[in-house]
């Protein structure tokens, strides 16, 4: 627990310098535990986090939580919740089975992001990696969140780490994801639009393959 503590309190110091790769991968993973914590948290769900996540550490790390990830997450689901809900059951996977759960979602986000990398296909990546965790806990396997944040972590290294330092790092979605009302959509929703179309096409050719 004091690890993880740590771990958060760490990804938000380093946005203060231009972040490394492995910071990237760590601040990439306690946004994802973050974000899973506040899915939960939202249908009703407790789980056991560690107790000073980003979002309560402060800076620009909990600005990125807050702002770019938990509340356009938040719309993405209102808005298509037949698409960011009972993930799981879309792809016909079982959660019990770490394996299975991994290999699911590396397969979706490297559809996903096949054509290219926007902010709105991460905040739409991040969506799935909550509602995933939902279907995990829901089904009794709340060990699956450590996978789930694993694997993105893993994703974000092997994939997203060159595209995130020529931004200068995770802050740079706050530029493009602004809480101004209305004019939200805007800003981020137009790239999210893409990244439904592009998270179906995943899904449809993940099954696919199973077949």
């Amino acid at each position: 627990m004091e690890m993880l503590r740590r771990s958060s309190v760490f990804a938000a110091e380093v946005f203060d310098r231009s972040p490394t790769d492995k910071e990237l991968v760590s601040q990439a993973k306690s946004l994802c535990r973050d974000y899973i914590h506040s899915r939960l948290n939202r249908v009703g769900i407790g789980w056991s986090k560690p107790e000073q996540g980003v979002a309560a550490s402060g800076g620009k790390l909990a600005e990125v939580s807050l702002i770019a990830l938990f509340r356009p997450g938040e719309e993405l689901e209102f808005l298509r919740p037949n698409i960011y809900r009972n993930v799981a059951r879309q792809l016909n996977i079982t959660v019990s089975v770490e394996g299975v759960v991994s290999d699911a979602f590396m397969a979706i986000a490297a559809d996903v992001f096949s054509t290219g990398v926007t902010w709105g296909k991460v905040v739409s990546l991040y969506t799935v990696a909550g509602s995933l965790a939902v279907d995990c806990v829901r089904h009794g396997h709340p060990a699956m969140i450590d996978t789930i944040v694993d694997c993105m972590g893993e994703f974000v290294r092997k994939s997203l780490t060159p595209w995130l330092k020529k931004r200068g790092g995770w802050v740079d979605i706050t530029k493009c994801v602004v809480n101004t009302g209305s004019s939200l959509h805007s800003h981020w929703l137009v790239s999210a639009a893409f990244a439904f179309g592009h998270y179906l096409k995943a899904v449809v050719l993940y099954l696919l393959r199973e077949k």
